[in-house]
């Protein structure tokens, strides 16, 4: 089941709740009954038509929706060089976190950075998991900088990327990921992961299960 959601802020930020299904099939919603935990995800680059139906982000809700963990996805407002959209990812945690016990985040991309840069302020966060991130969208909004911050608040994270990826700056990302002790896997793929949009969710999904507290 699936929701629309209008994100509070000064931005026009729209969403959609994926809820997870019970083991009767039918929504665990009920009135204003939810799941106990949700991943924000975060869309790739709004100027390239990222958008929060992308493939990689709907896998990885149908992945974790399987699991009994809830997903919200969402677009960005107005394209704002990374800033605006930085401050959009936060607001969407912060309407999670008012609803759920566990909150994690998750990007792809351009959203991926948006993910570690907003969860490197964000303590109580259970994970993030950052999808081929590039390394910087601005001065302001710098992955590798973040990871330092997610360690020290101990936030568990994992850098996901393709070993194929012409497209992001990944590898600044990846090797102070791996300085820092950062959990790090490779695809063997392209930047898109085309044809391994299943597996991309399965693996987000499996990395959030034991954080959030989904079925295994």
């Amino acid at each position: 089941m699936s929701d629309t959601v209008l994100i509070p802020g000064g931005r026009d930020v729209r969403a959609t709740l994926d809820t997870a299904a019970s083991d009767g099939g039918e929504s665990k919603r009920d009135g204003d009954a939810r799941a106990d935990a949700v991943v924000v995800a975060c869309p790739p680059h709004p100027q390239q038509r990222g958008h929060r139906g992308d493939e990689r982000l709907t896998a990885a809700s149908d992945a974790l929706t399987d699991r009994g963990i809830d997903c919200l996805r969402f677009d960005y407002g107005d394209w704002d060089e990374g800033y605006g959209e930085s401050t959009d990812a936060d607001n969407a945690v912060s309407w999670a976190v008012e609803r759920y016990e566990r909150v994690g985040l998750f990007g792809f991309s351009f959203g991926a950075t948006v993910a570690l840069v907003t969860a490197a302020s964000r303590p109580g966060l259970a994970g993030v998991c950052a999808l081929a991130p590039t390394a910087r969208l601005n001065p302001d909004v710098d992955a590798v900088a973040a990871l330092d911050g997610l360690v020290d608040l101990g936030v568990p994270t994992r850098i996901l990327y393709a070993t194929r990826d012409s497209t992001a700056d990944w590898e600044p990302v990846v090797e102070r990921a791996e300085e820092l002790g950062v959990e790090t896997q490779a695809f063997e793929s392209d930047h898109f992961f085309v044809g391994r949009a299943a597996d991309v969710g399965e693996t987000v999904a499996a990395f959030f299960g034991p954080r959030l507290g989904g079925d295994m």
